[in-house]
């Protein structure tokens, strides 16, 4: 009998934040063992991220690199701003936060909070995100040393650094307070709503802004710029390029103002990080809805569904339908799908034209569409929605168990989840149509552009059939409803951008029949359309079931999250 090891208190080493980092590359290492695909996913998303870095490193270093000091402080202030901006709002909509390291796992530890929270902090800054981020705001520093030597670019050095901490201080703690006030079900619903709105509106917002742009006085914006400058947004970014400007009392003070506001944020996380740990509320007992009647199954089809046949295809319809309106996360994407479905046609009809307002006939385009441009819109509007199931099976996470323990068929399980997201999507991609094709002044493009529409769509449903089964991914389960473990941000975009390309290259015929048939496809377009997508959306449900069938087992392991 093995006889127990009491270490004293005096002897126990403390915990530090390298443990936590060393955890963190520990469980990441652990997430990726036996996933090759997921692997190479990651190190192509990295390289991605650092090209993408690498381009931003010398698009602000250019004033530097021209000898123009003019922009200097223009473009320190508004790419500083915009990366804090980018790391608030961004990871919480598209990308998620890094939960490799959930709080709630060192609930029942003996950690002091102030332990906590720098482990934690220590280890947000070990991803890929973060690299790039440094990488990029490096090159202010080559502007300020051009300008202001080596002590200017000393200053810019530590303010990036200081940047990039303030950058992680302000996602993990507004993530955090959000956790721990995300507790009603309803409240998370909207939430998730508002991000949502929030995502898709953040297009149109950058047209206005390009717009504005154009007829801008940069003068105005020099003094906006210096004003960001003295905001925790811009006030690490522009302190070295005070002191090459001759303004070196401000550099101190600028970074004062961001260590302040670091450890503000750190003691703010502190604080809420002890509630997001204790986890969600119970929403309370489910109460009967009065007057309803015939039966619990009748109860159990959603209205959407209420046609159906009461059989097993039926009962995976209405399953489906009614998670994808209840469960938050799948209808704050539904509803980005419909602003973006109407914001998308009009930026590629409309945004390189402008608009008129003329007293006699209003609002109206400066200029005339096409169909072939119109259809070039439909076509990504089509594969945005589709897209939006290339891992629907990861938000079943384990409860995909019960289909696998059921023998639900392969072909039956992705034609009942088509059926029933279909059930929501088409709806809007009809009155994108519509209203696209009002408001271009061209009411007899309606047919044609719901039947580009249906046909993406149908395509994507195919190609997204085939990478829910072959790339599906987990989610993590957490109070946090924005968390994504480590390294799915990178395996959501690219899946994202495989199924996107696939279903172009398929949908690409109903752009070339636009350019080629003339006024005739202006009648053609729905009925080819419709039975284009249709028929896509069957074939690949059909080939993409057998492959489910073979593969049920690989999948619930790899949606279901690791503990």
């Amino acid at each position: 009998m093995a006889v127990p090891v009491t270490v004293p208190a005096d002897q126990a080493r403390p915990v530090s934040a390298r443990h936590f980092v060393r955890l963190k590359l520990r469980v990441m290492g652990n997430n990726f063992r036996g996933q090759g695909w997921r692997v190479a996913l990651f190190l192509v998303g990295s390289l991605i991220g650092l090209w993408f870095a690498v381009g931003a490193f010398f698009g602000l270093a250019a004033p530097g690199l021209a000898g123009d000091d003019r922009y200097a402080l223009l473009i320190a202030a508004f790419a500083g701003g915009l990366t804090v901006l980018g790391w608030l709002l961004l990871p919480l909509v598209f990308f998620g936060v890094d939960e490799t390291l959930d709080p709630a796992r060192f609930a029942l530890l003996p950690l002091s909070r102030r332990t906590l929270v720098t482990g934690l902090f220590a280890a947000a800054l070990v991803s890929v995100p973060a690299v790039a981020v440094l990488l990029a705001l490096s090159g202010l520093v080559v502007t300020a040393g051009v300008f202001g030597g080596w002590s200017a670019a000393l200053v810019t050095a530590v303010g990036v650094v200081c940047g990039l901490l303030l950058c992680v201080a302000a996602a993990r703690a507004v993530t955090s307070a959000f956790a721990s006030m995300l507790r009603s079900r309803r409240v998370r619903d909207l939430a998730a709503v508002l991000l949502a709105v929030l995502a898709a509106s953040l297009g149109p917002l950058q047209l206005a802004g390009v717009a504005a742009i154009q007829d801008t006085d940069w003068d105005r914006l020099t003094g906006v710029a210096t004003v960001i400058g003295w905001t925790p947004f811009g006030a690490p970014w522009t302190a070295g390029i005070d002191v090459a400007q001759g303004r070196a009392w401000a550099a101190p003070v600028k970074l004062l103002i961001t260590v302040v506001t670091i450890v503000a944020l750190l003691a703010w996380w502190s604080r809420s990080l002890e509630s997001a740990m204790v986890g969600a509320a119970s929403a309370g007992p489910t109460r009967a809805k009065p007057g309803v009647t015939g039966g619990v199954v009748a109860q159990l089809f959603p209205r959407a569904a209420g046609w159906l046949r009461r059989d097993r295809f039926g009962a995976l319809v209405a399953r489906e339908a009614r998670y994808w309106w209840r469960d938050a996360r799948r209808r704050a994407n539904l509803i980005t799908i419909a602003v973006v479905g109407l914001f998308v046609p009009v930026m590629v009809n409309f945004g390189g034209q402008g608009f008129t307002i003329d007293s006699e006939q209003g609002f109206s385009p400066a200029g005339d569409s096409s169909p072939v441009l119109v259809s070039l819109s439909m076509l990504f509007v089509g594969l945005l929605a589709a897209v939006t199931l290339a891992n629907q099976f990861g938000f079943d996470g384990s409860a995909y168990a019960a289909n696998v323990v059921a023998g639900v068929p392969g072909r039956l399980e992705l034609r009942a989840r088509i059926t029933a997201f279909s059930l929501y999507v088409l709806p809007m991609l009809a009155v994108v149509a519509v209203v696209i094709a009002l408001v271009l002044g061209e009411p007899a493009w309606i047919g044609f552009m719901a039947g580009a529409l249906v046909a993406t769509y149908g395509a994507g449903l195919a190609v997204n059939s085939f990478v829910s089964v072959l790339g599906a991914y987990s989610l993590p389960e957490t109070s946090n409803p924005f968390a994504m473990n480590s390294g799915a941000g990178v395996v959501k975009g690219m899946l994202t951008l495989l199924a996107m390309v696939a279903t172009a290259a398929l949908a690409a015929p109903m752009v070339l029949a636009a350019a080629l048939l003339g006024d005739a496809w202006l009648w053609l377009g729905l009925p080819l359309g419709v039975a284009y997508g249709v028929g896509a959306a069957l074939l690949g449900a059909y080939l993409a079931g057998d492959v489910l069938d073979r593969r049920q087992p690989e999948l619930l392991a790899l949606v279901t999250p690791r503990r």
